[in-house]
């Protein structure tokens, strides 16, 4: 593509500051300082740079572009209009309020173009290191030596911001060590924060930093000049061995009269300085969301080139069919986002005379038995492989020099892996997991968090899942962890029980590809149940076991879930019948129908909850809770089971103090009155 005369560099420069400035004081609201300072990057990336499809926004051949400062998203939103996107005038001037397309930090399923959300820090620069990730995995794959259906770049704008977080450093050190030469990051180094100049509390030397990372490097030490911008793109795009940050000096708010300084991030301009911004770039102050027909005219002309493009790719994807029909035809699966027919069957299920097995060993069965027939899975460990169970036997290692590999060693990065891992999904043709021990999904919960608001259903193998780890101690015993995934809207939490219940568990992760899925596994052997089914699992809680009439329901997960069916057995002996539920997942068992959770937890009859987890979610399904109310401890696991109280005769003496108790008294119903009376049997 080519550049537009100086003179109309400039012009669309400043339309595009001055545009995003209206955006922000429409709503009276926002940050107008980023995209002033930014608007020369934003303009030669979509000007003269990027591949994109305004028609087509999900092209999967497309430069992926990521502002990872999102609080900058008015200048996104403002090149999504101008280069044609489903992004109306109407929509900027609907900036950050309800229901609109230009929400208040950007948002992959409210706007066109937008591919990641980005509003806490860090988090879009972490994705496209995914992004590239994915690029150069399924380059490695699909493209052969005549046609080339994966070949672009990740474009990024972050900020001082992204760079002090902690989840970049993560993320840009394994981009440095994997080689990811199509990532090129624009760094706006304006030297503000919201506190005041980055003096305050960020002086390092970044491009040294990078360097370390073994990233290459430049510095363009004036955003407004434009042909130094544009050289140092293309010698970006030149380093294929090693990603690129190139440091732009900017001034945040230029062309206000709070430019420079901390005023100009996180406030509309006001109404005199924003008159007087529109003279200093010598428009009519006026004139509000104004585009001048010479402006428009050459971001037309842009989109007309890159939709050619993009026609040119339909082409030769053409040839590519005929010639290669079982590439062709797998690379439209993959990013169709089917799974291969008959996947599901692959997954181990009970065979009589199984023996006991950690639910980490099972999960490591289900993996490996569907891994060669899903060539679309890949992900892998923080450096925990050995313990997670999580390697795949049919692939070698993804590196820089083997870059068909599929298997990522992530290092001790828990919450750059997760980022990625919505990298990679965003990116498409994908389907990535990643492992860690439960109690450490804490370091990734931010990017969990997006996974399940954006929809991304990375699969995330959490192994060690209870104070049944033993020895390691309560640094290592996940106690609030299932309890704070559990609360988080959009998020599946499986803790299955026995291979049916994680070949169930699997299932649900790779269907619900809209939602992510923590899918929480034991250390500790645990017995595979008789009664436990594949397809009644899928509902999320079931009756494992019945009795006649029952005088008390146990509900219990994972670990638990046997201890519960044992119980059952001891209870008959002394005249109690038990119904056994198992509770793989409260998230799905949530969705089914009031007539279906009344049928499996019954109404009137009194429900113990085991789990050696926090109490939390329980007082919705239970009257009373075994579960855990304090930190663990370092010990063997057998012996915390039985400080704790999940034992077998804790069970049993609990139940039939609950029984007792409610056969002189009317019990509550846990679908029509939430009283909780856990005082009756004293629970833990």
């Amino acid at each position: 593509m080519s550049a537009p005369s100086p003179a109309l560099d400039v012009k669309c420069i400043d339309t595009v500051r001055v545009f995003s400035a209206d955006m922000v004081q429409a709503a009276n609201s926002g940050h107008p300082g980023a995209p002033m300072g930014c608007a020369p990057m934003a303009h030669v990336l979509w000007s003269d740079t990027m591949s994109y499809s305004p028609s087509c926004p999900e092209w999967s051949n497309r430069d992926r572009f990521v502002l990872s400062n999102g609080h900058a998203c008015a200048l996104q939103y403002s090149m999504l209009h101008l280069t044609g996107y489903d992004v109306t005038v109407d929509d900027c001037r609907a900036f950050r309020q309800l229901d609109s397309k230009t929400p208040g930090h950007p948002e992959n399923f409210c706007t066109p173009g937008v591919e990641v959300c980005t509003g806490p820090l860090g988090q879009g620069l972490s994705n496209a290191v995914g992004m590239a990730v994915a690029e150069k995995h399924m380059a490695s794959v699909f493209n052969t030596a005549k046609f080339t259906p994966v070949d672009h770049f990740t474009y990024v704008i972050c900020g001082d911001g992204c760079l002090q977080e902690g989840i970049t450093s993560e993320t840009s050190s394994l981009a440095g060590h994997l080689g990811l030469g199509k990532l090129v990051v624009l760094y706006d180094d304006n030297n503000i924060t919201i506190d005041g100049s980055t003096d305050l509390s960020f002086t390092e030397d970044v491009g040294k930093r990078y360097e370390s990372y073994g990233w290459h490097v430049q510095t363009v030490s004036d955003v407004s000049d434009l042909e130094s911008l544009r050289t140092a793109i293309r010698n970006a795009k030149l380093e294929v061995d090693r990603p690129s940050i190139i440091k732009v000096k900017t001034i945040i708010g230029l062309g206000s009269s709070k430019q420079g300084t901390a005023k100009a991030h996180g406030a509309p301009l006001g109404d005199e300085d924003l008159a007087n911004t529109k003279k200093h770039y010598n428009f009519d102050p006026t004139k509000f969301f104004n585009i001048e027909s010479d402006v428009a005219a050459h971001y037309k002309s842009v989109s007309a080139e890159v939709e050619a493009e993009k026609t040119r790719w339909d082409a030769m994807m053409l040839a590519y069919a005929k010639e290669e029909p079982a590439l062709c035809a797998e690379y439209n699966r993959r990013f169709n986002g089917e799974l291969p027919a008959g996947l599901l069957d692959l997954l181990p299920t009970y065979a009589a005379g199984s023996s006991d097995a950690a639910s980490r060993k099972i999960s490591e069965a289900c993996i490996n038995s569907i891994a060669d027939k899903m060539p679309e899975l890949m992900g892998g460990s923080a450096d925990l492989t050995p313990s997670n169970l999580t390697s795949l036997k049919c692939s070698k290692d993804f590196q820089k020099n083997s870059p068909d590999g599929r298997y990522i060693r992530f290092g001790v990065r828990e919450h750059g892996m997760a980022a990625i891992c919505n990298g990679m999904f965003a990116h498409g043709g994908l389907r990535p997991y990643c492992a860690t021990f439960l109690n450490f999904a804490g370091y990734a919960l931010g990017s969990i968090r997006v996974s399940a608001l954006s929809r991304f259903g990375v699969v995330y193998v959490m192994t060690h899942d209870s104070i049944g780890l033993g020895e390691d101690g309560p640094t290592h015993q996940p106690v609030e962890m299932i309890e704070s995934l559990r609360s988080m809207p959009n998020c599946n939490v499986l803790r299955p029980c026995d291979i049916n219940e994680t070949n169930a568990a699997y299932q649900i992760a790779l269907e619900q590809s809209g939602t992510p899925s923590v899918i929480c596994l034991s250390r500790q052997g645990l017995p595979n149940l008789a009664d436990s089914e594949v397809a009644k699992a899928k509902m999320g809680g079931y009756i494992l076991r019945d009795a006649a009439s029952p005088d008390i329901v146990l509900v219990g997960t994972g670990s638990e879930t046997g201890l519960c069916y044992k119980a059952a057995d001891e209870l008959k002996t002394a005249g109690i019948n038990a119904r056994v539920v198992s509770m793989m997942c409260m998230d799905v068992f949530d969705e089914q129908s009031e007539a279906y959770k009344k049928s499996v937890l019954g109404e009137g009859i009194p429900t113990l909850a085991v789990e050696a987890a926090a109490v939390g979610s329980w007082n919705k399904y239970s009257h009373v809770q075994i579960c855990m109310r304090r930190f663990g401890a370092s010990a063997k696991g057998g012996d915390l089971m039985k400080r704790f109280g999940f034992t077998l005769g804790n069970v049993v003496e609990k139940s039939k103090k609950i029984v007792e108790f409610y056969k002189s008294t009317a019990c509550p119903s846990l679908f029509a009155r939430p009283v909780f009376d856990d005082e009756v049997a004293g629970g833990h």
